[in-house]
């Protein structure tokens, strides 16, 4: 661990600004430069020798990823000790002021659309993001409007939340598939599958994608049958054919069947290269799924200025 001076000694927490699956979050000011930053607390599970290598291995994962400048940034790491007598992590992020969730709804309350082009930069920005984590060899698993902070002014977008991040070379004890929030939760997940891959993320991010066209979830299932009902009923009830394996998923049943519907029909102010490169992110077989790095050389992106992305 870094620094001498404890958490409380170098921040003044202002105020909560939320509770993570891993503990809760404060916007603090840093004393010595008076910076405001993102603290997050963790709570370790007691161990003899203090942090558990696991979690020091997740934070050396989080310090190399956030070397890209689309991956919110881990500027320190502090210890404490709670009440309790227990240890405590303080993770220091730089502070956003907002995140992809507050934006979408900022435009869905006025009734108006995202410019398009504000949709291909933040696009661009997320394809950008996920396969600097993927050419890592990093997950996250979670990919969802609240977790991409974003920038109002430069609307830069940065992903946030990579705790959930497993370095895809570690032995992963079975995946849960508890982890995602049900509505950017790919099929595959949703049927039980424990091996997957970065295509799982890809298909969060085909959800983002059409949530900022339209401002509402394209699939916006409460349980996972649910969601998989959604999923089918634009897409078609997959089978053997269009995705080979899928009838032997831990999870699979049998589903009403459903023809695929064009997906112009749920996200309508979409152009042409846009729905193809939505399709291509929303493609049931994980295999054939696109890539983060293929996806921004795709058309869509062709008339954006990427140089200061």
């Amino acid at each position: 661990m870094e620094s001498t001076k404890t958490a409380m000694e170098a921040f003044e927490k202002l105020e909560k600004v939320g509770e993570g699956t891993y503990g809760k979050v404060y916007r603090a000011r840093d004393r010595a430069t008076g910076k405001i930053v993102a603290l997050k607390k963790t709570r370790l599970h007691e161990d003899e020798e203090g942090v558990p290598p696991t979690t020091l291995r997740e934070i050396s994962i989080l310090r190399m990823l956030s070397r890209d400048p689309h991956v919110v940034k881990l500027m320190d790491v502090k210890q404490g000790v709670n009440k309790n007598g227990n240890t405590v992590l303080y993770l220091v992020f730089e502070y956003m002021e907002t995140d992809l969730k507050k934006f979408i709804r900022s435009y869905r309350q006025t009734g108006d659309h995202i410019p398009p082009q504000i949709i291909k930069s933040l696009m661009y920005q997320l394809c950008k993001g996920v396969a600097f984590c993927h050419s890592h060899g990093v997950l996250h698993r979670d990919l969802k409007p609240h977790n991409l902070l974003m920038d109002r002014k430069t609307l830069m977008l940065k992903i946030a939340d990579l705790g959930l991040a497993r370095a895809v070379t570690l032995p992963i004890k079975k995946l849960t598939h508890e982890i995602l929030t049900l509505w950017y939760r790919a099929p595959e997940v949703l049927l039980g599958a424990t091996n997957y891959s970065t295509a799982v993320d890809m298909w969060s991010v085909g959800c983002i994608f059409a949530e900022l066209v339209t401002n509402t979830a394209i699939f916006a299932g409460d349980s996972e049958l649910q969601q998989l009902l959604h999923i089918f009923r634009l897409l078609g009830t997959p089978n053997e054919e269009i995705w080979p394996g899928v009838s032997k998923l831990k999870d699979w049943h049998e589903y009403p069947q459903w023809k695929p519907k064009l997906i112009s029909t749920s996200v309508p102010n979409l152009d042409q290269d846009g729905i193809d490169l939505l399709s291509k992110m929303l493609e049931y077989e994980p295999l054939k799924r696109i890539s983060a790095k293929k996806a921004m050389e795709h058309p869509y992106f062709y008339d954006l200025e990427k140089s200061h992305l």
